[in-house]
């Protein structure tokens, strides 16, 4: 994708005001990686409040829901990725949409069906959904092997896995089937929202360095930086399926 504008850039980000912002929401992704997000886990003490409540309860679950999302850093990353190079906001629409879709179809069917995956390998996918994003920005699929993978597809797919990761902790976390369906609803409301939050602050940002004179030519690192961490996460999470 834009392969012939981005093949040979290289540098460091422009001072200009959208470029900061982008940088500092990238940035603080990173730094803000810790354990807990590494795994793709609930918080401990949201994760004792999921444990010992019964019944409907729908507010509290729409605002886990959303706090997930816009806490998710591999989440985020990847959202980022599929909307680096969008600019109309009905293919914006249609991509995040896909997205909403596989991730939420996972997380209801996998919590419902009790379906769990080892959660180190999930999220190791989860990560390396981020690392093909990053490339097919950069167009390394058009110049590696000549074809450019279905986008829309490919989205869809990395969303069912998104899914998956939450569904699995989730199930880990033993919810009571008093109120499960309402509640699990209730969690995805909630999930999209954060998602809608999470791309407001993305695209404001990304507009903004948009605008600027340096956004192709430093598009490359950021693909690049976001394809990085992408592989943080890969090795975090082999690394616990190995040890543990």
């Amino acid at each position: 994708m834009l392969s012939s504008l981005l093949g040979g850039c290289r540098g460091v980000p422009s001072t200009g005001t959208g470029s900061r912002l982008f940088w500092t929401f990238l940035t603080l992704g990173f730094l803000g990686m810790s354990t807990d997000v590494l795994a793709h886990a609930v918080a401990q003490g949201d994760r004792g409040y999921i444990q010992e409540i019964t019944g409907i309860n729908l507010i509290a679950f729409i605002y886990l829901g959303a706090k997930h999302m816009v806490t998710g850093y591999d989440h985020l990353l990847f959202l980022l990725g599929v909307i680096f190079f969008l600019y109309q906001m009905k293919h914006i629409a249609i991509y995040v949409s896909l997205f909403a879709l596989g991730h939420s179809t996972t997380m209801l069917l996998g919590v419902y069906f009790n379906v769990g995956i080892n959660s180190y390998i999930i999220d190791a996918i989860i990560g390396l959904s981020i690392v093909y994003k990053a490339l097919d920005n950069i167009g390394a699929y058009q110049r590696w092997f000549g074809f450019q993978p279905n986008t829309k597809a490919a989205t869809l797919i990395f969303g069912f896995f998104h899914g998956f990761g939450l569904s699995t902790k989730i199930i880990e976390y033993d919810i009571s089937p008093d109120g499960l369906i309402p509640n699990l609803l209730a969690f995805n409301v909630g999930v999209e929202i954060g998602q809608l939050i999470a791309l407001a602050m993305i695209l404001i940002a990304i507009s903004f360095w948009r605008k600027t004179d340096g956004f192709f030519r430093h598009a490359y690192t950021a693909n690049v930086a976001m394809m990085s961490a992408g592989f943080l996460l890969f090795g975090y999470q082999l690394t616990g399926y190995f040890v543990a």
